[in-house]
């Protein structure tokens, strides 16, 4: 019998959460993050033609952070407020409208910007809620430690398929610059549907319940030591080496691949992102109670960095194919560590917000190729990747001092 509320009318009976429930979540956190990424590959076809300068081409990889970041830290407190479903069910459709405006006019700058934010919003809401959706409903059915696992195993799932599918039809389907877009349209659209019938982990708050907006987007866990000493230092990784393997190191190699420079950028994608998602796979072996998936993260990542600049001064395909293995582990297991992190950081309250600051902080590393791209006329790429490794170090530095220190009390006991 369901509960009565306050004036004898029923209150509605919630569906119940079985083993399979969140399906439906993980497929929408595929599909957005497929149209967040299948720009990326194509980065060298917008090159090639010419209509757009290379510093642009790599500023519209980076633009849809603008997107990105707003969705991230209003959607995880609004989310608290209102529920997950409503916040989430937008993310497919946007992320199509998004798509269907990347397909409008390839040489619009202005058009590309527009559709790069869009993907950015749907991705951004995507993470911060659709991820704590994943770990609530995992933990509702007694598996609390999977929910991170499969909130990142979604993602880089969707990054790997909209990478692949956009490169290998941009090299040798028809229409390379709208083929690709109005297909992750169709399948966005379809696997929002499904969301209509999982349940709701957070019920919407009664306006007397609610506290001021402004209180729910104060996330005080950001001050937590533990976050500003492992999580900050570890997050720009995630992205920053995963866009250097699949946008810098394909441009660098381009000359060595003949006339299949697209299908090169796609196949350096589709091997960094299975690589992370391998890893991840193997990450709970590998994550405790202390940072010691931080710490491996990292020493991954530095690794890669010395084999990259390795590659920009040899030009070797095969090296820069073993870079782009490495560095894949280093994304993959920085981000699952990360996430981690901030499941063990945050209250039931706080989850949300925290998993957006932490996403927003990752993309931060989407910059890196522009900057690396501005900078270029200035100093080499073997310069760069070799600051960039001796930056990852100092980071390894502060998370191996902090690994054991500012452990949450549940963590201790």
């Amino acid at each position: 019998m369901p509960r009565s509320r306050p004036g004898g009318a029923p209150a509605p009976a919630r569906r119940a959460v079985g083993p399979r429930t969140w399906w439906p979540v993980a497929v929408v956190l595929v599909a957005v993050a497929w149209g967040g990424n299948e720009f990326t590959p194509l980065l060298v076809m917008y090159r090639e033609r010419g209509d757009i300068g290379p510093v642009t081409v790599d500023a519209l990889l980076a633009v849809y952070v603008f997107g990105i970041v707003p969705a991230l830290l209003l959607g995880g407190p609004l989310s608290d407020r209102f529920g997950r479903r409503p916040l989430l069910l937008p993310a497919a459709p946007v992320s199509a409208v998004g798509s269907l405006v990347l397909a409008l006019d390839p040489a619009n700058p202005v058009m590309l910007s527009v559709g790069r934010l869009l993907c950015g919003v749907a991705l951004g809401l995507a993470m911060a809620v659709g991820s704590t959706w994943l770990t609530e409903l995992s933990a509702a059915t007694g598996d609390r430690g999977a929910g991170p696992r499969r909130g990142s195993l979604s993602l880089t799932t969707g990054f790997l398929a909209g990478a692949a599918v956009a490169a290998t039809l941009a090299q040798f389907a028809p229409w390379p610059t709208h083929l690709s877009y109005v297909l992750h349209a169709a399948g966005a659209l379809v696997a929002g549907l499904a969301l209509l019938r999982v349940p709701e982990a957070r019920p919407r708050q009664r306006s007397e319940e609610r506290a001021p907006l402004m209180d729910d987007l104060r996330i005080t866990a950001v001050r937590h030591p533990r976050f500003l000493r492992v999580v900050v230092p570890l997050a720009p990784w995630v992205f920053g080496c995963g866009g250097c393997a699949f946008a810098v190191l394909p441009t660098l190699l381009t000359d060595q691949v003949g006339s299949f420079p697209i299908a090169f950028a796609g196949v350096m994608a589709i091997l960094t992102l299975g690589c992370g998602i391998g890893i991840q796979v193997v990450a709970r072996r590998i994550d405790t109670s202390s940072a010691r998936a931080s710490v491996v993260a990292l020493v991954i990542v530095a690794v890669g960095m010395v084999l990259a600049a390795w590659t920009s001064v040899s030009l070797s395909l095969p090296l820069g194919v073993v870079t782009a293995v490495l560095l894949g582990a280093g994304y993959g297991l920085s981000l699952v560590a990360g996430l981690s992190e901030v499941a063990r950081i945050a209250g039931p309250r706080e989850l949300a917000g925290l998993t957006a600051v932490f996403y927003a902080l990752t993309y931060l590393g989407f910059f890196a190729p522009m900057v690396l791209a501005w900078l270029g006329d200035t100093w080499s790429y073997g310069e760069m990747f070799g600051f960039g490794a001796v930056v990852v170090l100092l980071c390894l530095t502060v998370v191996v001092i902090s690994s054991r220190t500012a452990l949450p009390d549940r963590i201790r006991r």
